[in-house]
């Protein structure tokens, strides 16, 4: 049977532990989701709350459901910002500057009413790993304030459980977000098994996420940023896109205007796709037709390269014909030139 990830607090009744004592690393840290069939069984506290969604005022309980589970019986600290760490897989984009405005001012005026969920730091005495509440952390830096938070031990594959569930219940953590997370979770070799319980998703939807964000230029997505507005057909549109002769170079040329870099994140997207579908629409094949009504050969043109091709099944050894007069078409060529 595959053990579960236990997120639980210790039993009701039994001695208050030690604050110190609570906050050691523990000197044997298991794996526990390696080798699940599924990504969290419904036993589990994590697997309990997250197995259905239902719109968007579900998913933000959803998501305050399991932070509730994963700090309730635990005692709360006020720890300084400054010695807590981001998390070492990367999940969030940058959001604008009036977000992180919007969201530092709502603290000032109402406070952290939800603590963060830390981890002592591996090996590193006084530091600590944020799970989840990057942006609660961020603003109280700021803010200059202390920031009230949990702490418990999580080993590694813990921590980015907690985190991905967490951001997965919430509304803001776009497409193009949790495929990077998915990515950055699979070059830090996390398991397919660990990284479809942070995500809470099956192995195909996994597999697209992974797809996505391995294929677009880690540049690029860095210059659109989160997009919220879009999902994961119009990002697979943009892939096709770049897959295109030649767009691959105009995509860097694109991102790379000052005019691009002063769009906010959804218009960047929008730019980039009309920018390449126009030159893949300027560069599409036209069909040459004979007198006799025949499509004997297609032309295209993209940039300065002009690219013919022939279907034999419509016009038999055409193509080797043409070939065959290659000379005498460019001695032809040459002295009317000339």
């Amino acid at each position: 049977m595959a053990r579960k990830l236990n997120f639980d607090p210790p039993p009701q009744g039994t001695d208050a532990p030690n604050p110190a004592e609570e906050h050691k690393p523990s000197a044997s840290r298991g794996r526990p989701l390696l080798g699940l069939d599924r990504p969290i069984k419904q036993a589990s506290a994590l697997g309990a709350i997250s197995q259905s969604l239902g719109g968007i005022n579900e998913k933000v309980r959803r998501a305050e459901e399991i932070e509730q589970r994963l700090v309730e019986g635990q005692t709360i600290v006020d720890l300084d910002p400054n010695e807590i760490d981001e998390s070492f897989v990367r999940d969030r984009m940058e959001g604008s500057e009036e977000q992180a405005l919007a969201f530092r001012e709502m603290i000032r005026a109402h406070g952290q009413n939800v603590p963060i969920l830390v981890r002592p730091k591996p090996n590193v005495s006084g530091r600590y790993d944020v799970a989840f509440g990057h942006r609660r952390l961020r603003a109280a830096r700021e803010l200059g304030i202390r920031v009230r938070a949990v702490v418990r031990d999580l080993t590694d594959e813990q921590l980015v459980v907690a985190q991905g569930q967490e951001n997965s219940g919430r509304t803001d953590l776009t497409f193009i977000e949790r495929a990077r997370f998915a990515t950055n979770l699979e070059d830090q070799k996390f398991s397919r098994e660990v990284i479809m319980a942070a995500l809470n998703v099956d192995k195909a939807a996994l597999s697209r996420l992974i797809a996505v964000a391995t294929r677009i230029p880690a540049d690029v997505i860095d210059a659109i940023g989160p997009a919220p507005s879009f999902g994961r057909v119009r990002w697979q549109e943009l892939v096709d896109l770049l897959d295109q002769d030649g767009n691959r170079q105009r995509a860097q040329e694109v991102i790379s205007e000052a005019s691009f870099a002063a769009l906010d994140t959804d218009k960047r997207f929008e730019a980039l796709h009309k920018r390449l579908q126009e030159k893949v629409e300027r560069s599409r094949a036209e069909a040459w037709s004979a007198n006799d009504g025949t499509r004997a050969a297609k032309v295209s043109r993209s940039g300065k390269r002009l690219t013919m091709t022939f279907d034999d099944r419509i016009a038999p050894e055409f193509g080797e014909f043409v070939k065959s007069k290659l000379q005498a078409l460019y001695d032809e060529y040459k002295s009317k030139a000339s």
